[in-house]
């Protein structure tokens, strides 16, 4: 799922500069450094929902749930227990 995410974010959020730039891995931060902004973090939270069939209310979707790809996964594998 960690891989998953990470290619997502590369894909829809870095441009071929940015991938020389930043090291991107689990504990990178998204929302802090800039990576994802509020918009990105829409979109991603849709790719979540869909990808891996769970809903996740936008009361969860905070900053905090987003900031990192370890979060992210967490945030996910709440939702998919049936939480």
């Amino acid at each position: 799922m960690e891989d998953v995410i990470l290619e997502y974010i590369r894909s829809e959020y870095f441009d071929e500069d940015d991938d020389e730039d930043v090291e991107l891995d689990a504990n990178t931060p998204l929302i802090s450094s800039g990576i994802v902004d509020s918009f990105s973090m829409v979109s991603l939270k849709r790719f979540l929902e869909k990808k891996y069939d769970i809903s996740v209310p936008d009361a969860e979707a905070s900053a905090e749930a987003f900031d990192t790809v370890a979060s992210i996964v967490q945030l996910v594998q709440r939702h998919q227990g049936g939480a």
